[in-house]
């Protein structure tokens, strides 16, 4: 009986690192069984993604002299982007693919935004902001119609929320390998 309960002990503090994807996604399956929750999910993880992105998009990025003319094509969420691809390129390549794709889009439609911004629109960083206070509103909305009216304590899925939302819809579209 010692061994057994030292193993599950050991699985129990497992360091947070070291948990797989599909421990996390099925954490994200025993919390989100309520179908208008996981709807707001799948509508608002993506939002809250653009919003974070649009946000680092509008913080000035300085001058780097070594850059020279590429100066202009580095900023804030280039950082966002290679750290968060680098992220997910740790737990599934195929995701990472993915995601960078998405990137890819959102990056464009940001650029649109900050177009509209520099024609007298509403300034990029007001955009970001109200994207994710929405965003985080149809999170929380979701969570209290799923029955916990609490943000999760595991700040790490933070982080797996999309690749989940992701790896949801390739379910859908019969692509179970990430």
């Amino acid at each position: 009986m010692g061994k057994q309960h030292d193993k599950q002990q050991a699985f129990i503090n497992k360091n947070a690192d070291e948990r797989s994807l599909t421990t996390y996604f099925g954490q994200f399956d025993v919390t989100h069984k309520q179908r208008t929750n996981r709807l707001l999910h799948f509508i608002c993880v993506p939002l809250m993604v653009f919003g974070i992105l649009t946000l680092t998009w509008a913080f000035p990025f300085p001058q780097i002299g070594f850059l020279k003319a590429y100066n202009g094509y580095f900023n804030w969420a280039s950082f966002v982007i290679a750290f968060w691809v680098y992220y997910v390129l740790k737990q599934s390549p195929l995701l990472s693919y993915i995601m960078l794709f998405i990137m890819f889009a959102f990056s464009y439609l940001v650029m649109q935004l900050q177009n509209w911004d520099k024609s007298g629109g509403l300034p990029l960083i007001w955009t970001g902001t109200i994207i994710i206070a929405l965003a985080a509103l149809g999170q929380y909305l979701g969570s209290i119609k799923e029955g916990r009216a609490s943000w999760q304590v595991d700040k790490k899925l933070f982080l797996i929320a999309p690749l989940w939302v992701l790896h949801q819809l390739l379910s859908r579209l019969g692509v179970n390998k990430y």
